[in-house]
């Protein structure tokens, strides 16, 4: 996990591998599970029934912008209109993510030093960020929180819909497990935003998930971030390729060379000397 945070002294760096969490489980399932319906849906498209859109299918020049169920005059941004900020925002590739005050962003890094998700964390809360590449003529928001609230209420948690910041999100509780108390309910928000042929989740939990006050600085936090898209043709709901930034990857890559360098040092040691036998003629 790589961490960044904006506090009094200097931004801090660690690297590591990404622990287990029951939440972003259900979440990385539920991915899993919105994947193999599109690959189902596709495969039906291939054998002539209606398929939904895919990224690289032919489309007009002049098709209609994405339109989404609220406007975004003042953000989450597509990178090219995304307005100067006073705060330094992390570029992370697709997602260009603002550090701010009191406020760490870690990056979950998997196995292979693959960037997977953002989390900004206030405090005792947190704000987990996904990207996904979007249809050009529609969004996906509607269709993506109806998926996570029919999985949750069918899964022994609860969700249901809400107006919030940036229109229709989702209040729910999700099964965790908790050491020593079993299975539990922990309250969550899923946040989405459609922009032009990307799709913007976010995972609030902790106090934050309950209490406006303790969410007030994530959804500015999250109102600052910027996509960048790219031009490339990806399949709906296909997460945008994320990276560590550049001083991050310096020192990730510093930390490697110094272990592989102690390791070769700790391979040519000089063999202790053992006992000798003194012949005596």
């Amino acid at each position: 996990m790589a961490l960044f945070g904006r506090r009094k002294g200097p931004i801090e760096v660690e690297i590591d591998e990404v622990t287990d969490d029951d939440i972003d489980n259900f979440v990385d399932d539920l991915d899993a599970q919105q994947r193999a319906a599109e690959d189902a849906e596709l495969l039906k498209e291939l054998e002539g029934e209606d398929g939904p859109e895919s990224e690289g299918a032919a489309e007009p020049a002049d098709a209609p912008a994405v339109s989404s169920e609220v406007a975004r005059p003042e953000g989450p941004w597509d990178l090219a209109d995304a307005p100067p900020l006073e705060q330094q925002r992390l570029d992370l590739g697709s997602l260009h993510v603002p550090v701010m005050p009191d406020t760490d962003v870690r990056l979950e890094v998997n196995p292979e030093g693959e960037v997977v998700a953002a989390t900004l964390v206030h405090r005792e809360s947190a704000l987990q960020l996904n990207v996904f590449a979007a249809p050009r003529r529609e969004g996906i928001w509607a269709e993506v929180r109806t998926e996570i609230r029919d999985a949750l209420n069918s899964g022994g948690g609860r969700a249901s819909e809400a107006p919030g910041s940036f229109g229709t999100e989702l209040r729910a509780e999700v099964p965790t497990e908790v050491p020593g108390q079993g299975v539990v309910l922990s309250p969550a928000r899923f946040l989405g935003v459609d922009g032009p042929r990307w799709f913007l989740r976010g995972l609030v939990t902790g106090p934050a998930a309950v209490e406006d006050a303790a969410l007030a600085p994530l959804i500015e936090a999250f109102r600052h971030v910027a996509v960048d898209r790219g031009d490339e043709a990806m399949v709906v709901r296909e997460p945008l390729p994320l990276r560590l930034p550049a001083d991050a990857m310096q020192a990730h890559e510093e930390a490697l060379q110094a272990e592989a360098q102690a390791e070769q040092a700790r391979g040519i040691q000089m063999p202790e000397r053992g006992p000798e036998i003194t012949e005596t003629r």
